[in-house]
């Protein structure tokens, strides 16, 4: 299972922030996780395609190609501002 974690507005288009997926031939990259997110919550997949938005493996800044195993956390991170 990947542990996955949704951040910031992204957690708001969820029921749940955090939750698990389990991997699949179909399943084995960043990319096909956000992929897989995207068909399972049509709003919660545009947010995730815009471009300003990063995904975390094990709290290290990733792109979509990165392959991930079990026991794998993968954070969506949408842009944060402060003041």
């Amino acid at each position: 299972m990947v542990k996955i974690l949704l951040f910031g507005r992204l957690a708001e288009l969820e029921t749940e922030p955090s939750f698990s997926i389990e991997l699949t031939d179909s399943i084995r990259t960043a990319g096909d996780v956000r992929r897989f997110l995207s068909e399972q919550n049509h709003t919660l997949g545009k947010a995730l395609s815009e471009p300003q938005n990063l995904m975390a493996l094990n709290q290290k800044i990733i792109s979509d190609d990165a392959p991930i195993s079990e026991e794998d956390e993968l954070a969506f991170l949408p842009p944060v501002t402060g003041g």
